[in-house]
């Protein structure tokens, strides 16, 4: 029975953990100009962000995360018994710097929401990251460790696997919103072609 209460204790502790702490939102706007939403596509291909030094994109989702970690000897292992995250999720989006007419701004409104939703994706994957290194931390050991290095190392290894998935998560999923006939496609092509 009390078997049972540990394990029950130890399924509840990173989701306990993860209700300790929020991520926070930054937006952060581009101007772009123009009256149609051609000349406002046009504008995003001039001004929207760079990702990687490649061409320029619509919209972008970046994140600063910093971690509280504590380490500490037991016995001759190290121990990460503390691991708490600060996260912020940084979307970069186009906003029209004039007034646009009611059609064209219905149609932008259509436009931007959807992109705003697309981002948020991205957001999510990011956040599912955090909960994974957090899940991953707790408890996370390293033995004949006494000087606390190896953890250290072994921890950057397995977060560097855990990034990675996140990323490919991201290009699997652009990969199928922008492909031909994708929605950003669509949702390009009905801006465009709109008034």
């Amino acid at each position: 029975m009390l078997g049972a209460l540990l394990g029950s204790a130890q399924a509840l502790a990173p989701a306990l953990a993860s209700a300790q702490w929020q991520p926070t939102e930054e937006v952060r706007n581009y101007a772009i100009s123009g009256v149609t939403g051609a000349e406002l596509y046009r504008s995003i291909g001039e001004k929207g962000p760079q990702v990687g030094g490649q061409s320029r994109v619509i919209a972008h989702t970046t994140f600063k995360l910093t971690w509280t970690r504590k380490y500490e000897r037991q016995g001759n292992a190290c121990v990460l018994t503390t691991a708490k995250p600060k996260l912020t999720i940084i979307y970069t989006l186009p906003k029209p710097s004039a007034k646009l007419s009611p059609s064209v701004k219905a149609s932008w409104d259509i436009f931007i929401d959807a992109i705003r939703k697309h981002e948020r994706v991205h957001g999510e994957t990011i956040i599912d990251m955090v909960h994974e290194i957090e899940t991953l931390s707790s408890g996370f050991s390293a033995e004949d460790d006494p000087d606390c290095r190896k953890i250290r190392a072994n921890l950057t290894e397995r977060l560097g696997e855990i990034s990675g998935r996140q990323r490919q998560r991201g290009r699997d999923f652009d990969q199928v919103e922008m492909s031909d006939g994708g929605n950003v496609q669509a949702l390009i092509l009905r801006l465009v072609n709109g008034p």
